[in-house]
């Protein structure tokens, strides 16, 4: 699994390196994406959401999150 300072497969398949991180949504949830300069929040990597942004910042550290195949 992809870890933080990975970068982001469903980027790749776009043409960008853009490392993981988190990111929240419009609703206050957390998941593990990328953000562009350019464009703001990028693609959504993780498959799934968390409440809080430290269970979203540990799934990352841990690698216990699941990779999203398509956007």
């Amino acid at each position: 699994m992809l870890q933080k300072d990975s970068n982001g497969m469903l980027a790749l398949k776009q043409g960008k390196q853009l490392p993981l991180r988190v990111l929240t949504n419009s609703s206050g949830k957390y998941y593990i994406g990328t953000f562009s300069e350019l464009h703001g929040p990028f693609t959504r990597e993780s498959r799934e959401y968390w409440d809080r942004a430290y269970q979203a910042e540990e799934a990352l550290e841990k690698g216990t999150w699941t990779q999203r195949q398509h956007l």
